[in-house]
């Protein structure tokens, strides 16, 4: 009997954490809309994207100083991960600040592969990790590899739509997966798109 209880409670841990990663990382592939509308009106999104990432930040500073933001505060909640507990989250902060930056200093074209590498690429190696991860890499903070396989498809298949090149998208997908694997934290939303849409600005 002590044996099911226990298995319950682990069984109710797993599909909790699985549903923040899936809340977490459906705001990561919901980034890949960005490039449309940065492509529609750039610098109204710049300007927004900067006033999202400060007033979620001071909303966060609030957070630690005890006071409940409406919304978002709850969506904090529910998207932190245990390692985040009674800290400033920061992951999207980083997800907005890469983004920004790659649309600040590429063309949009190679801002808009680096923001797919991290909206599918990323986002879907956490997701499949998560859900049939068993071979974990060395040294990669619990990485697997079939999270690592899901983003180099992601990605290859996300840059291939936008350059139509094979060998491009080949060598893009293959160093977004080996930055991917790299044990950066929330760090990697800012290295992923910056990095993949250089790579890909002086391959194409």
């Amino acid at each position: 009997m002590e044996n099911d209880t226990s298995y319950g409670i682990i069984a109710r841990q797993r599909l909790n954490s699985l549903l923040k990663e899936l809340f977490r990382k459906t705001i990561h592939i919901c980034s890949s809309f960005v490039p449309l509308f940065l492509k529609l009106a750039y610098w109204p999104v710049i300007i927004l994207l900067f006033l999202v990432v400060t007033g979620y930040s001071v909303c966060e500073m609030l957070r630690m100083k005890g006071y409940s933001i409406p919304l978002v505060s709850k969506i904090t909640e529910v998207a932190a991960r245990k390692r985040d507990e009674n800290k400033f989250v920061l992951g999207p902060v980083t997800l907005v600040i890469g983004i920004l930056l790659a649309a600040l200093i590429l063309p949009l074209e190679s801002a808009r592969v680096g923001i797919f590498a991290l909206a599918f690429g990323d986002g879907l190696a956490s997701l499949t990790g998560k859900m049939i991860g068993k071979i974990t890499i060395p040294g990669a903070k619990g990485k697997t590899v079939a999270g690592s396989l899901a983003c180099f498809l992601a990605v290859y298949i996300s840059t291939f739509c936008c350059c139509k090149n094979c060998f491009v998208s080949l060598i893009v997908a293959v160093c977004a997966m080996f930055i991917e694997v790299l044990p950066l934290s929330d760090f990697d939303n800012v290295l992923i798109p910056v990095s993949i849409g250089t790579i890909f600005y002086f391959l194409f």
